[in-house]
């Protein structure tokens, strides 16, 4: 069944009303939620709605967190979340690091004590709506062995680069350091999928397609897979992630990231708080002529799309060009949700009083 974008950013902001949040940050979560759906990113949007629930619920997340920047110099700051929502924290901690760039050039924020963000490139965007280069980064919890491990202990610990691109829509990098992210298993489970040789192995280091091998002690493995193909790169850009998100924020890091699911209570053993995003913006201007960028930018994507292609291959597209390509689609059919994910806001509907069927 197809629901519309505006009818399911409503019903993600009644829930966040309902849970006591207040209007703005009700709002922009929604957005940030729904808006991994109209992406075609759904492992990260409305299916997650229903854990952002138990957390809250469990006292996991803040709906009234006021964050509190705790060092700051012109170009940086270190940021604590005060526990809110990873939805709306990213983005305030982004238009800190916006007004940062307008003065000194660049700005860049390293935040703690917050939960999950949503999709990176949500993020990313504020900064390109400027004019300018962003750049996100978060932890997560482990589920990630390093490269010769059998053991979790970092996170899938996304990247994103977004630039923006003259007439063309913006280059938007987003991507896990694993793998595969587990929203992509999680999927797999709904459809009762195997997932691709590669993405998981099992708790004695065996490659396994059984999307349900994390439940069973299983892990994800870095981008690369194995030692032929890359894996210690994987590792390392995860740990470069975990480092600057984690260690330079103040935040949990490694095992001691708090799991995204309630049931699971985060580590106390350690002195950081939460999970933690590195967030920053460049000013085009700051290097040199916006025009002169944008029309060289311009220059780069035709010149990749004018490539000779691979064989089967119908034409080269740009990172972030997909998701683009997938919002003016669902824009106007309308996002599909699966009968789980369709009965688990209805759930919802029932507990909270609020009404998908607007």
């Amino acid at each position: 069944m197809n629901y519309s974008a505006q009818q399911l950013e409503k019903f993600t902001t009644d829930v966040f009303l309902k849970l006591g949040f207040p209007p703005e940050v009700a709002g922009i979560a929604a957005r940030n939620l729904v808006r991994a759906d109209v992406k075609g990113i759904d492992s990260h949007g409305v299916a997650r709605l229903s854990g952002f629930v138990r957390l809250i619920k469990n006292g996991r997340i803040n709906p009234n967190a006021i964050p509190k920047i705790l060092y700051e110099t012109p170009s940086t700051a270190r940021l604590d979340a005060d526990s809110g929502i990873g939805l709306w924290t990213a983005h305030h901690a982004m238009n800190i690091a916006i007004e940062k760039a307008k003065t000194a050039g660049s700005g860049w924020v390293a935040v703690s004590n917050s939960s999950h963000f949503g999709i990176a490139a949500n993020h990313a965007e504020l900064a390109i709506k400027n004019n300018m280069i962003g750049f996100v980064m978060t932890n997560a919890s482990p589920l990630v062995a390093p490269a010769g491990s059998i053991e979790a202990y970092i996170g899938t610990n996304p990247i994103c680069v977004g630039i923006p691109a003259g007439k063309y829509p913006p280059f938007i990098a987003d991507l896990a350091t694993a793998a595969a992210a587990n929203g992509k298993l999680e999927i797999a489970q709904r459809k009762e999928q195997d997932i691709p040789t590669g993405w998981v192995q099992t708790r004695e280091g065996n490659h396994s397609t059984n999307p349900n091998e994390l439940k069973e002690e299983g892990t994800l493995l870095p981008l690369g897979s194995d030692v032929e193909r890359g894996r210690h790169k994987g590792y390392a850009l995860g740990s470069i992630v975990d480092i600057l998100s984690g260690v330079l924020s103040g935040a949990n890091f490694g095992r001691w990231v708090p799991p995204f699911v309630s049931f699971l209570e985060p580590s106390t053993d350690i002195p950081g708080k939460g999970i933690g995003h590195f967030i920053g913006a460049w000013r085009i201007d700051a290097f040199d002529s916006a025009d002169v960028f944008t029309s060289n930018m311009e220059k780069w994507i035709e010149g990749a799309r004018s490539l000779q292609r691979s064989e089967g291959i119908d034409e080269i597209l740009i990172p972030g060009e997909p998701e683009h390509r997938m919002e003016a689609i669902r824009m106007k059919e309308g996002i599909p949700l699966t009968e789980k994910v369709i009965e688990d806001l209805k759930k919802m509907d029932k507990d909270l009083g609020v009404n998908i069927e607007y």
